[in-house]
């Protein structure tokens, strides 16, 4: 009986985290630059029909593989062109990161360990929003914790020869999706944490555990085929892709993202709120007791710990950062976070809970004077309008360590965690979808709404000195560059007629124009205003301006 009940708790408890996690998708508008640029490659891919090489603003893009965008123009096909259907896979990848999570939890710690873990994973505030947000790195993440979990799964003590043919299948074949999904990373953190492990615990057995040869012509089989038809027809891919993206970006300061070795500290310190606490007290206890468990080596502890520390160094020594780049630690530190919280009584649980309490109180503090600290005034507004969504975080955050505190006094640990979980993913997801309110300085889905029913088939459309990731997307329509380069540069020079160099050639092809649109910025706008070019304003929020050139005999504006 009491069997039954905890299946019926579970299946409710899986329902209603699928209800929360997929029920808000569409509720923001996508912003830019990630977001808009992803949604818009698929796009073009759904709408050209070409799934083999990616395209943005209608020109060569190959900085990434292609998996996100056929899954993301595949649910454009299906569903429509909607904020939600840009979102769903990653979406999808998030949510089937903690079940993957939940069951190898369960197979390598223990049945509660893995419930934990997944609690854990599904309510931090980083992957909350990272599993919302469409972005390329939590396809990444699925797929290297899919392949993590393999290989632990199939280098356990307890094995058996079924179990480790199984595992390592898996994990040849998420290389192969993690590869597909951000290109070499996806083999380089693997194999770098397999190395690093065999190297610390003087463990070479398992080298010949790892199926090289079938795995190998998995992994080609799955990865290989698109990197060879691109090439094909693509020629100037493999330079631009193997080492421009990876080698050049990793080593030097190319694409403009640098940043302290201490970059990814706070990401990781506030991505894990509200469980701060817990994955200190985690990481302190596997490096007290190095990752021993009755004396014997806790082999997938060690490789999860391995995995984390890498991970995370690996990016910090990077030319190159962004904040997402650290995502794939997150599933790792759960499921060791998963197996400590299954060793705590509920007592020792209180303990590491409540801190989160003072931080968020201390949160309220911040909340209440963060708005006037910004120096946009277009931005001051916005903020003071959404730190009302951070109150309520905040309260839920509350909620949730007052009912975690009091389910531990009554020593119900499964309750005080089940609840707890609840309540931080509902705050996340309140801290997250209140951050639309900066949608009219972020995206251009106003503009797009108003600019739409003006335009009519093969009036240009001209983008001067400057992009907006979302409106190609929001408008269902490419624009014509003037003037600009960045990340479209290398495009360019494969398909140079696909842009305008200067804008002296813009003017001349604005007055040549019968009809036309133009994206600028106010300062540009008014520049060219002031030189005679005829403009009437069709949009202006004080961040963009969109102009369409005056019908003949209509006064300009």
């Amino acid at each position: 009986m009491q069997n039954n009940l905890s299946k019926w708790a579970l299946l409710v408890l899986l329902l209603w985290a699928l209800t929360a996690w997929f029920g808000t998708l569409d509720y923001r508008k996508l912003t830019g630059p990630d977001e808009g640029r992803y949604a818009e490659i698929s796009r073009e891919m759904a709408v050209s029909g070409d799934w083999l090489t990616p395209r943005l603003n209608g020109i060569k893009y190959f900085e990434k593989p292609a998996l996100q965008y056929w899954a993301t123009a595949a649910a454009f096909k299906i569903f429509g062109f909607h904020a939600w259907t840009a979102r769903l896979w990653t979406a999808l990848a998030g949510f089937l990161t903690v079940l993957v999570v939940w069951w190898s939890g369960r197979k390598l710690f223990g049945e509660a360990a893995g419930n934990y873990a997944a609690m854990v994973l599904i309510s931090n505030l980083y992957f909350v929003l990272m599993g919302h947000f469409n972005a390329l790195d939590m396809g990444l993440t699925l797929f290297t914790t899919l392949a993590l979990a393999g290989f632990c799964f199939a280098q356990r003590e307890d094995v058996t020869p079924q179990e480790q043919k199984l595992g390592m299948r898996l994990t040849w074949v998420a290389m192969a999706f993690a590869v597909l999904s951000k290109g070499l990373i996806g083999i380089v953190l693997p194999g770098a944490t397999l190395i690093l492990y065999s190297l610390l615990a003087r463990d070479w057995v398992l080298w010949r555990r790892l199926s090289i040869i079938p795995g190998m012509l998995i992994f080609l089989a799955i990865a290989a085929p698109w990197f060879v038809a691109v090439s094909v027809v693509n020629p100037e891919f493999p330079w631009f892709f193997f080492i421009r993206e990876h080698v050049l970006r990793y080593a030097t300061d190319e694409a403009r993202r640098e940043g302290p070795i201490y970059y990814f500290v706070r990401i990781l310190l506030l991505g894990m709120l509200p469980w701060i606490v817990v994955m200190l007290d985690t990481l302190w206890r596997a490096a007290k007791r190095g990752n021993r468990e009755d004396g014997k080596l806790d082999r997938p502890a060690l490789i999860l710990l391995i995995w984390t520390i890498f991970v995370f160094a690996f990016f910090s020594l990077s030319r190159s950062k962004l904040p997402s780049y650290i995502l794939p630690i997150f599933p790792a530190l759960a499921l060791l976070m998963g197996r400590r919280l299954a060793a705590l009584d509920a007592s020792e649980l209180k303990a590491r809970i409540m801190p989160v309490g003072l931080i968020a109180v201390a949160g309220l503090f911040f909340i209440a004077t963060a708005a006037d600290y910004a120096g946009d005034p277009v931005s001051r507004p916005l903020l003071h309008q959404y730190a009302y969504w951070l109150y309520a975080a905040v309260a839920v955050t509350l909620t949730g360590v007052i009912y975690c505190w009091y389910q531990s006094n009554n020593g119900r640990k499964l309750a005080a965690l089940t609840g707890f979980s609840a309540a931080s993913l509902v705050a996340s997801l309140i801290a997250l979808n209140g951050h639309n309110t900066f949608a009219p300085t972020m995206s251009s889905y106003d503009s797009a709404q108003i600019v739409r029913p003006l335009l009519t088939p093969g009036v240009p459309f001209y983008s001067v000195r400057t992009y907006d990731q979302t409106l190609p997307f929001y408008l269902n329509r490419t624009l014509t560059l003037v003037d600009y380069r960045d990340e479209f540069g290398y495009g360019l020079k494969q398909q140079p007629e696909l842009a305008i160099d200067s804008m002296d050639d813009f003017r001349l092809r604005w007055a040549a124009d019968e009809q036309a649109f133009a994206l600028l910025k106010p300062n540009d706008s008014e520049t060219l205003r002031s030189q005679g070019l005829p403009m009437e304003v069709v949009f202006n929020d004080g961040t963009r301006v969109i102009v369409k050139k005056p019908a003949a005999g209509h006064a300009q504006l």
